[in-house]
């Protein structure tokens, strides 16, 4: 049967916009203020919810860049990811996914503690204390995960981010790998140059123990000042990470350089959270000061607070992102019904998500 293009569009519309009959959400439900970050597909924005007034990042993606890069996948098993997320303190929270014809809208908890790589740079390394508090945090994130059989692959200080009471939220999981067992493998290669671990950078069968290596990688730098095979030479640094041993230097504990020693561990089969996972790094020597029930139950006073007015603080994000201009066409919507336009808006089933209607936007 032959539909007219106005009723094309008008179907497209109701499918995109009513996946669920518990709620129907909107771009324009939203007043988007800053431009907070970019990346390959999108940006986030701070965003103010017009009724309930509250604060969100949105995650805003150009269906047809990512369509263009076939990473429809990494997306779809982004939002999965972030469905799961729900019960644990130290990972980033989602709200809602919706779309529209050219668009993907991931609304999610706003943090505005800044990166840990920008508080990072700003103070080159940090007290053994402290970042004994940001490697609890993080590994606690990273078991949970690996619990659901979620491998994250790209923990990297631009991914974590400081809440505003000084907590760890870890974000951005577009290249998790969901339904990986405690004993399974893969074989993509993805993540950040500097975190890779060797397996993956020999194209190697790896499992969850790459998530240990570059917790290994993040502590090292935080104690340290750069990741531990570090060089402006890629094929230098590729080669340090594959032969070179880390440079433990005095000024960390022994528990602590024992701890780096174990994580970054070339061989997979012998690096420690290999057999217990999460487990061995809870009980290691380096941990002993943390109260995990107390940790989990976010009851130790974070060893940094940033200082922010409020939710319109943005004096930690990078200005490079916050000085762009906040474009109008966020409310609106692709009209022109073209093939490319309709394969966009057919590209994303089961997109979209919300919660209860008692609990939208509490």
């Amino acid at each position: 049967m032959f539909l007219s293009l106005k009723y094309q569009l008008m179907l497209v519309k109701i499918l995109i916009f009513c996946p669920f009959p518990c709620f129907r959400i909107k771009p324009c439900d939203f007043d988007y203020l800053k431009i907070i970050g970019k990346g390959s597909f999108g940006k986030v924005l701070l965003a103010r919810h017009k009724e309930s007034t509250k604060y969100y990042a949105v995650k805003v993606l150009q269906k047809k860049i990512i369509l263009k890069k076939k990473e429809q996948k990494h997306i779809m098993a982004e939002r999965s990811v972030l469905m799961k997320n729900i019960k644990h303190p130290f990972l980033v929270g989602l709200h809602y996914s919706f779309q529209t014809t050219d668009k993907l809208y991931f609304v999610l908890d706003y943090v505005n503690g800044g990166e840990l790589f920008y508080h990072l740079q700003r103070e080159r390394i940090f007290l053994e204390p402290r970042a004994r508090f940001y490697a609890a945090e993080i590994a606690s994130a990273l078991g949970y995960l690996h619990s659901l059989h979620i491998v994250y692959r790209d923990l990297k200080p631009e991914n974590i981010l400081l809440d505003s009471q000084g907590h760890i939220v870890l974000t951005d999981f577009g290249l998790c790998k969901e339904g990986l067992e405690p004993t399974g493998t893969t074989t993509t290669f993805c993540g950040t140059p500097e975190y890779l671990a060797p397996e993956v950078l020999q194209k190697q069968a790896y499992d969850r123990t790459v998530d240990w290596w570059c917790l290994g990688s993040v502590l090292y730098e935080m104690l340290y000042g750069l990741p531990p095979f570090y060089s402006r030479n890629t094929a230098e640094m590729y080669n340090n990470i594959l032969h070179k041993s880390p440079v433990l230097k005095p000024n960390v504990s022994n528990a602590g350089r024992e701890l780096l020693e174990g994580l970054l561990q070339k061989d997979r089969t012998k690096r420690l959270g290999v057999k217990d996972d999460f487990l061995e790094l809870k009980y290691h020597s380096f941990f002993s000061p943390i109260n995990w029930d107390d940790l989990m139950a976010k009851k130790i006073t974070p060893p940094f607070v940033p200082s922010v007015s409020g939710p319109t603080d943005l004096r930690h994000f990078d200005p490079e992102f916050t000085h762009l201009p906040v474009s109008s066409s966020l409310c609106t919507d692709t009209l022109t019904v073209t093939s490319s336009v309709k394969e966009a808006a057919g590209a994303f089933p089961g997109f979209s998500y919300g919660p209860p209607a008692d609990h939208s936007f509490m």
